[in-house]
């Protein structure tokens, strides 16, 4: 089992920042990524952005290039989401993932309880 500990979210004001951390402990060892997904308000959840815990590869989702990054301490075990110019359209609970699988599309394996985030315009 891996446990996955999300915090940092809150209310800030649009074009402000947050960053979001994600602690995971538990049986780790072999984990290959780790992501973050949001779900707003009367909205799916999306995907939001991946990191390979061995070279650190990231993807994101094109509403968030160039805005947020994702980024990674191996020591810690934690993942972090740096989130800039934050919009009204960012607000949702954001969610950590892991996966153990090398293939995206097989999906993630754990989840956090999720942390909310509220952008004010």
């Amino acid at each position: 089992q891996v446990q996955l500990v999300e915090s940092g979210g809150g209310l800030v004001q649009a074009g402000g920042s947050l960053r979001l951390s994600c602690a995971a402990s538990g049986r780790t060892f072999n984990m290959y990524a780790m992501g973050w997904f949001r779900q707003g308000p009367g909205k799916e959840r999306e995907f939001v952005a991946d990191i390979s815990w061995n070279d650190g590869s990231t993807y994101y989702v094109d509403s968030v290039k160039g805005r947020f990054t994702i980024s990674r301490d191996s020591a810690k075990n934690t993942v972090y989401l740096q989130m800039n110019t934050l919009k009204a359209e960012d607000t949702a609970v954001y969610y950590c993932a892991a996966r153990f699988s090398s293939n995206w599309y097989r999906g993630y394996d754990y989840w956090g309880q999720g942390t909310q985030v509220t952008v004010s315009s």
